[in-house]
C-alpha cells in the first residue's frame, strides 16, 4: 500500500525540522501524551520512513500538527525524530512554529503568542514576525529537574564516569569534565558518537528513569557532553548525542533545560540568571 506525505523542511541553527503538512495519521487520545502512545503502537513506520534514509538522514527531526485538546490552546504537536517519538523537542518547536506561522497552517488566538500542547505538556511560545517572516521564536519549556546525581557508569572507551541525569522534556545523561573525560573539546564528533551509544545502553540497563507525573516518559534518550566554552561571554558548552549516530548541530533546547535544572539543583545557577549555551 502506498502512502503520500506533504512535508515542509526547515532548520534551527542547522538542525533540521521536517513538518508533515498533509498525510499524518488520525490518532486517538485525550491529550498529546495519549496520542503519542497510539502513534508508537501503530504508526511508527511513518517516523522511520520520513526520518531515515533515503528520505531523511541520521540527524533528521520532524513534527506533525494536531488540533488542540484544550480550547484555550492554539495547536498540538507530535515530534518524530531518528531518536524516537519524543515527548518534547526545543529546536523542533522553533522550526515547527516558524513554518506553521509563515505558511498559515494555524492562526494563533493572540498574535505573537502560541500555546502549544506537546506530549510532555504545555509549552508557551512567543514569536516576532516581520513582513510575513518569523524573525525569532522564544519558548517557555515544560518543568525540568535533576533526576539523579553523581552516579557511576563504566565506559569501555573512557573508563569509569560520574554522570548526572536531568529532565528537560527528555532525560539527558550529563557528562561533565572529570578524571576520565577531559572535556568535549578534546574529542572529535565521531569519537563522542562512538562513546555515547554503549554508555546510554549501560545507563538504562543499570538505572531507571520515569517522569513522576507521566510514566510513559521514561529512559535516558540523550547523552550531553560538556566542555570549555568557545566564547568567553557564554555560560556553558555542550554536544548532545541522540538517535544512533547524531550529534545535535543546535545548542539543544530540551538539553539546555536539563542542564539548567542540573546547575540550579547544584547551586551553580540562580533564578533570573542568564544562561548562554553553546
Amino acid at each position: 500500500m502506498n502512502h503520500s506525505f506533504y512535508c515542509i523542511d526547515a532548520h534551527t541553527c542547522g538542525n533540521p525540522v521536517r513538518l508533515v503538512k498533509k498525510g499524518g495519521p488520525q490518532l486517538k487520545g485525550d491529550n498529546m501524551s495519549e496520542k503519542r502512545q497510539h502513534f508508537l503502537r501503530e504508526y511508527d513506520w511513518i517516523r522511520t520512513g520520513l526520518m531515515f534514509e533515503p528520505r531523511g538522514h541520521d540527524m533528521m527531526s520532524g513534527s506533525i500538527l494536531y488540533p488542540p485538546h484544550d480550547a484555550e490552546n492554539d495547536i498540538a504537536v507530535l515530534f518524530i525524530e531518528t531518536s524516537g517519538c519524543l515527548p518534547m523537542c526545543g529546536h523542533g518547536t522553533i522550526g515547527t512554529i516558524t513554518i506553521a506561522i509563515e505558511e498559515k497552517l494555524f492562526i494563533p488566538k493572540t498574535p505573537g503568542i502560541v500555546r502549544m500542547e506537546a506530549p510532555a505538556g504545555l509549552v508557551m511560545i512567543s514569536y516576532k514576525e516581520e513582513k510575513g517572516k518569523v524573525k525569532s521564536v522564544k519558548l517557555t519549556n515544560v518543568p525540568s529537574y535533576l533526576a539523579a546525581s553523581e552516579f557511576k557508569v563504566e565506559s569501555p572507551h573512557l573508563g569509569e564516569l560520574v554522570v548526572d541525569v536531568a529532565y528537560g522534556g527528555n532525560f539527558y545523561a550529563i557528562v561533565d569534565p572529570q578524571k576520565n573525560f577531559k572535556g568535549l573539546e578534546n574529542y572529535s564528533a565521531g569519537e563522542l558518537v562512538q562513546f555515547s551509544s554503549i554508555l546510554r545502553q549501560r545507563i538504562n540497563e543499570r538505572y531507571e528513569f520515569i517522569h513522576p507525573q507521566n510514566e510513559t516518559i521514561r529512559c535516558c534518550s540523550h547523552i550531553l557532553w560538556t566542555g570549555a566554552v568557545l566564547d568567553s561571554t557564554s555560560t556553558a558548552r555542550n554536544a548532545v548525542f541522540y538517535g544512533e549516530k547524531a550529534i545535535d548541530r543546535s545548542p539543544c533546547g530540551t538539553g539546555t533545560s536539563a542542564r539548567m535544572a542540573q546547575w540550579y539543583a547544584k547551586g551553580l545557577l540562580k533564578k533570573g540568571d542568564a544562561f548562554i549555551h553553546e
